[in-house]
């Protein structure tokens, strides 16, 4: 395996020269033939040779959408086919896990695949990037895959956007999602909150808050505003007793302020007569806040 990272791989050029943003495109010219890819054979290949694809960041699959492409599968056969890479033993899968699950489902022995040559590096951009580019993925599915792109093959955050086509600004704060513990993260893979909902618990300290405030907000079927709203005193209340008739009696129109940039954020924020208080958990917490305010463009 180690020889595949050393490759060349695309000619040497790598993802970025060959297609750019568009992830879709560039798989639709391999599938036609229209894009020069080193080692592109078509072939039919076993089903038991073929090993998932380690870098997936799809964890979960609709049990009754596969059972539903299985039925199309088993009438009308696959269509488009897999795309995988040799490896020392049968082939690693690149795209089309849910159709190589499908065709499992259908009890294919065979599918037809796309053979391409691709490192490491090459078969984990192309596949979290097809994926998200897709939006097959849940919110910590897609946290996890912009942090897999960050962490191991070195993506800057202007890169990263660019790349799913989404603003800094998001990437930054759906990737803050994986700083909550494992059972909210939980809540929301199985749609009983949303990003959302769990980003403003984001300035709660402890874990233990974050996953009692996530159950009260859950049980409670807050909304979006009503959250941000109970996370603001639940701070405010620790930090200072006090504050909470100081808060009130503050205009509508500031509260509303705050609101609005805890929310874009992610973070506590007080507005006082002349100064504005942002809280932030660490180094790191701190220069994603200055990221967003677009103060790190400046040099600092």
């Amino acid at each position: 395996m180690a020889d595949r990272k050393n490759r060349p791989g695309l000619g040497g050029r790598g993802l970025d020269a060959i297609f750019g943003t568009n992830v879709e495109q560039f798989l639709d010219d391999i599938q036609n033939n229209n894009s020069e890819i080193p080692g592109r054979r078509e072939v039919i290949i076993n089903i038991d040779e073929i090993r998932p694809n380690p870098y997936q960041p799809r964890k979960e699959f609709d049990e009754a959408a596969l059972n539903e492409l299985a039925d199309s599968i088993r009438t009308h056969g696959i269509f488009t086919p897999l795309l995988v890479r040799k490896s020392v033993k049968g082939y690693d899968l690149i795209t089309g896990e849910r159709r190589l699950r499908a065709a499992k489902i259908a009890g294919l022995d065979t599918v037809p695949a796309i053979q391409v040559d691709f490192t490491d590096e090459e078969m984990m951009e192309i596949s979290i990037l097809e994926n998200v580019q897709r939006e097959d993925l849940n919110p910590i599915e897609e946290a996890a895959a912009y942090d897999s792109l960050v962490r191991k093959l070195g993506y800057t955050q202007e890169k990263l956007a660019e790349r799913v086509g989404k603003s800094r600004e998001y990437c930054a704060n759906i990737m803050r999602l994986l700083k909550l513990p494992e059972e909210v993260q939980k809540l929301v893979v199985d749609k009983k909150l949303t990003m959302s909902h769990v980003r403003p618990l984001l300035s709660l300290k402890d874990e233990d808050q974050i996953y009692d405030a996530a159950m009260h907000v859950m049980k409670s079927k807050m909304s979006v505003r009503e959250v941000e709203s109970y996370v603001h005193e639940l701070n405010g209340t620790e930090a200072k007793p006090k504050k909470q008739h100081r808060t009130a009696e503050k205009d509508p129109w500031i509260r509303d302020l705050e609101s609005h940039m805890q929310s874009k954020l992610a973070t506590e924020v007080n507005v006082g007569k002349k100064s504005i208080s942002i809280a932030y958990s660490d180094t790191e917490d701190l220069n994603r806040i200055l990221e967003i305010l677009g103060c790190l463009d400046e040099g600092l």
